[in-house]
C-alpha cells in the first residue's frame, strides 16, 4: 500500500452482530482504498462503532470515544449508540459524525468527507469474502437485522429496527465465499434466528441449483451442504425449532443451541414479555436430547430483574438444576435507558441482586462441572484456535469463542497443531470450565 493511501483507525465494540457491521464498514473502506491502521497515531481518522444496549455499554462507548479525540481528534461515530446522538453530543461535541446501526452509507459519507480517497484498483486488492475481525478459521454470518419482540428490560428494537431477513440465496452465497476463504466455522447470528424469513413468507430462493426457503430450517439444510461447523446463536425455543434438531443428530449442524431463556418463572417472564411456558421449554429440551444425546445447550438469564421475590429466584434454580443446560452466563439486571422494565414496581435492592446472582452461578459451576467430567475419557473432535508454547488452545462442538470453554491440548505443539486445524483429541480432564487432552492418532484412540 502506498504511503500516500489515507489511512483509517477503527474501534469496533459490542456483540457478534456488531462485529459484523464493522466489518462490512472495514471491507467498504478497503475496496475504496483506504488502508486500515492499528494505532491513532497513523490514522488520519478514527471510526468508532458503538454498543449503547446497557448502562456499562454506555459508558465504555464513551470512553472509547473521549480516547479516540484526545489521541487522533477525528472521530466519526456509529452503531448502536448513534440511535441516541444527543448522549454523544453531550459529553463529545467535536465528533464529525453520529450514525446509527447499519448505517455504512452514513459512515463512508462522513468517511469521504474528512478523508477523500485514493483509489488504485491496480494494488487495492479485498477477498471476495470480506475484511473479517475474526481469526480467519472462523466467521459470523448475520442472516438478519432488527427483532420483533418487544422485551420490557430490551431497547434493541427502538436501535435496529424490527425483523429483517436477508434472503436465503444471499446468505447462502456469502457462507459459500467464506468456505472458499478457508473459514472453517460459521457463527450464525442475528437478533432471533428461529424468526429468520417471517418477515419475507419464507421465499423460496435459488442456490446451487436447489430451491431453499429462506427461514430457519431451509438455511441451515443450505449451509450443511458446505462440510463447515455451523453453529447457530440466538434461536428462540420455537416449535419449529424442532424440525433441526435431526440435522444435527445427523452430523449436518453443529449439535449446539444458543437460546436465550432469560428466566423460568412464569411471572417474571410475562413482566419481561418473553414467553412463559417453562413446562413445555423443558419438555422441549429433554425432547431434542432425546433425538440428539450430544446436544449442547448454552444459555443467558437475568437475576434480580424487578419484582423478582424468593419464591421466583427459587423457581430459576430449580429449572437450571432440571433442565442441566451446559453453558450459561447470567447477569444482574440493571435498567437501561428506555426500556420499558424502568417503570415495573419493586425493585430488587443490590445486594440481594447480587448474593442472587453468586447462588446462581454456584449452582451451575456443580452443574458444568459435572457435565464436563462425563467427558473424561471421551474423544472430542475439536478445532484449534491457538498455541500457547507447549499447548494448543482448541475448542471441541460444545464450545463457541470467546463465550464458551476451551479444550487446552497438553501435546498440541508437539503434534505440530496450527490454528485452524482439526484434530481429535482425548480428554484426561476437566474442571468447571475446561477440558484437558491429548492428542492421539487413530491407533491410539
Amino acid at each position: 500500500m502506498s504511503a500516500s493511501q489515507p489511512k483509517v483507525g477503527f474501534v469496533s465494540l459490542g456483540c457478534p452482530k456488531a462485529l459484523v457491521d464493522s466489518e462490512r464498514i472495514l471491507t467498504q473502506l478497503r475496496v475504496e482504498g483506504y488502508d486500515i491502521v492499528p494505532s491513532y497515531d497513523d490514522a488520519d481518522v478514527v471510526v468508532v462503532n458503538t454498543c449503547g444496549f446497557i448502562d456499562s455499554a454506555v459508558a465504555e462507548s464513551l470512553d472509547a470515544i473521549g480516547e479516540a479525540l484526545a489521541e487522533n481528534g477525528k472521530v466519526i461515530v456509529t452503531g448502536c449508540l448513534g440511535k441516541r446522538p444527543e448522549v454523544i453530543q453531550q459529553a463529545h461535541p467535536d465528533v464529525l459524525s453520529i450514525s446509527g446501526p447499519q448505517d455504512y452509507a452514513s459512515v463512508m459519507s462522513a468517511v469521504h468527507l474528512a478523508l477523500p480517497p485514493k483509489h488504485d484498483p491496480f494494488i487495492d486488492l479485498v477477498p471476495d469474502y470480506g475484511l473479517k475481525l475474526t481469526p480467519k478459521h472462523y466467521a459470523y454470518l448475520k442472516i438478519s437485522e432488527g427483532c420483533n419482540h418487544r422485551c420490557s428490560f430490551c431497547i434493541i428494537p427502538s436501535m435496529r429496527g424490527d425483523l429483517v431477513s436477508r434472503p436465503v440465496d444471499e446468505v447462502l452465497r456469502e457462507a459459500e465465499k467464506l468456505a472458499r476463504g478457508g473459514v472453517k466455522e460459521l457463527l450464525v447470528v442475528s437478533q432471533d434466528t428461529s424468526a429468520y424469513g417471517v418477515d419475507m413468507k419464507y421465499a423460496a430462493r435459488e442456490w446451487r441449483g436447489r430451491e431453499y426457503a429462506t427461514r430457519m430450517k431451509g438455511l441451515c439444510e443450505g449451509l450443511s451442504e458446505l462440510g463447515l461447523w455451523t453453529r447457530l446463536h440466538y434461536v428462540y425455543p420455537y416449535p419449529h425449532v424442532d424440525d433441526i434438531i435431526p440435522l444435527m443428530a445427523e452430523g449436518k449442524l453443529l449439535p449446539y443451541l444458543d437460546i436465550p431463556f432469560q428466566h423460568a418463572s412464569p411471572r417474571i417472564l410475562k413482566l419481561m414479555k418473553r414467553p412463559g411456558a417453562v413446562d413445555k421449554t423443558l419438555e422441549r429440551v429433554q425432547r431434542w436430547r432425546a433425538i440428539c444425546p450430544e446436544l449442547t445447550i448454552r444459555s443467558t438469564f437475568i437475576v434480580g430483574f424487578p419484582g423478582e421475590t424468593d419464591e421466583d429466584f427459587e423457581q430459576l434454580l430449580a429449572f437450571i438444576d432440571q433442565a442441566e443446560l451446559d453453558r450459561v452466563g447470567a447477569f444482574a439486571y440493571s435498567p437501561v435507558d428506555g426500556a420499558a422494565a424502568n417503570a415495573l414496581p419493586d425493585p430488587v435492592p443490590e445486594e440481594v441482586k447480587q448474593e442472587r446472582l453468586a447462588r446462581f452461578m454456584a449452582l451451575q459451576a456443580e452443574i458444568s462441572e459435572e457435565k464436563l467430567e462425563r467427558k473424561v475419557g471421551t474423544v472430542q473432535r475439536c478445532l484449534v484456535d491457538a498455541i500457547d508454547g507447549e499447548l494448543a488452545i482448541a475448542r471441541s462442538m460444545a464450545d463457541a469463542p470467546e463465550i464458551d470453554g476451551l479444550v487446552q491440548i497438553q501435546d498440541g505443539e508437539a503434534a505440530g497443531l496450527k490454528p485452524g486445524d482439526f484434530c481429535d483429541v482425548r480428554i484426561m480432564g476437566s474442571d468447571e470450565h475446561d477440558l484437558f487432552g491429548l492428542v492421539g492418532d487413530d491407533e491410539d484412540l
